[in-house]
């Protein structure tokens, strides 16, 4: 059966159908979203019924396993595949883990909420779930956050501020200040580059330029693309900044100085003349002062300490990594952190 095409000479046919066309996709989109919520509702409550069976008595609490085999038999064998006991142990943890079924985000899907069940702590896990839901998340992009510790990374750079603050404070949905959205460290392992000390700055710089959905990902909420090695003037000099973005949220200006090996004071001072160039030569009277943030190899904890990064809240150096760790290593990482932070004397600041 051929398919009728309209004519060049019949604009308002032509109209029709691409107003029909977006009609039927829109009305799929929303089937396949009602399926996917009527699946994560129908798992939430089988996991229900399956913990409410067991917590009627503490002989049925003790085998579990062998409940979910008799269910997973029964269950497959009327409805098919998706009942397995792997599964049903799911469900039932997924009722543990959210237990009140309307603080659930509809826009997920069952496969958002396996991934969920890998974050033990429960402030972090709503995060996720809620960052997931407001940033349209993929599953796969979910558990690229979850698996570099986002959440983690994010309450790193804050504690900085607050040294003593609790690892399971809730960080804020929308960002308030430029240290709502500093990670430290930075993973680029989206980037496929080999390690640090064998990349030059101009690769690892065209590199995020290639790769800038997934950088844009890493960084977080409202950030814009504007310029690479952008130039700014003065009136004997021109100066380039590798990487210029804008956060909208924050309605500021957020520049990246990359540098390849460690951190030097060198490096910071560079940057606070860009970010005061930047105030001065680009900034609107709408906007909030610029943020410079420095992407190093290494940083030397003492350079922080005893430089204008001290305290400062518009200046930031974050390490980068181009290769994935594993969980443990960079929980450990921001533990070793942490454990620095608590030993410096408060007075010293962040």
């Amino acid at each position: 059966m051929s398919v009728i095409e309209p004519q060049a000479t019949e604009p308002q046919l032509a109209s029709l159908l691409g107003n029909l066309g977006d009609l039927i996709r829109e009305a799929r989109r929303k089937v396949l979203r009602a399926v996917d919520t009527t699946q994560v509702q129908t798992c939430w409550q089988i996991g229900q019924h399956i913990v409410e069976y067991e917590q009627q008595g503490a002989r049925r609490a003790g085998y579990g396993k062998q409940l979910l085999a008799t269910l997973a038999s029964v269950l497959t064998a009327e409805f098919g595949k998706g009942f397995d006991s792997s599964n049903l142990r799911y469900m039932r943890l997924f009722y543990q883990a959210f237990p009140i079924c309307d603080a659930l985000r509809h826009e997920l899907s069952w496969t958002h909420y396996r991934a969920l069940l890998r974050v033990e702590n429960d402030h972090a896990r709503h995060w996720y779930m809620n960052e997931s839901a407001t940033q349209n998340w993929s599953t796969r992009a979910l558990e690229r956050q979850i698996s570099t510790l986002y959440y983690e990374r994010l309450l790193a750079s804050r504690d900085r501020l607050t040294v003593k603050q609790e690892a399971t404070t809730h960080i804020q949905q929308l960002p308030t200040s430029p240290r709502d959205f500093i990670r430290d460290p930075v993973v680029l392992e989206f980037l496929g580059l080999p390690n640090a000390g064998s990349v030059l700055e101009t690769d690892l710089e065209q590199a995020l330029i290639n790769q800038l959905q997934g950088f844009l990902l890493e960084l977080g909420k409202g950030f814009a693309f504007i310029a690479r090695q952008q130039r700014i003037s003065t009136d004997s000099k021109d100066f380039y900044i590798d990487l210029v973005f804008y956060n909208y949220l924050l309605k500021c200006f957020v520049i990246f100085d990359i540098k390849r090996g460690e951190l030097t004071h060198q490096d910071v001072g560079q940057m606070d003349m860009y970010v005061r160039m930047y105030d001065d030569l680009k900034r609107g009277p709408e906007d909030s002062p610029t943020v410079g943030i420095i992407l190093c190899a290494q940083r030397d904890e003492s350079v922080v300490r005893y430089s204008m990064l001290q305290g400062h809240e518009q200046l930031f150096a974050s390490k980068y990594k181009l290769v994935l760790p594993s969980e443990e290593e960079l929980r450990a990482e921001l533990d070793r952190e942490r454990v620095m932070l608590e030993q410096r004397p408060i007075n010293q600041g962040h």
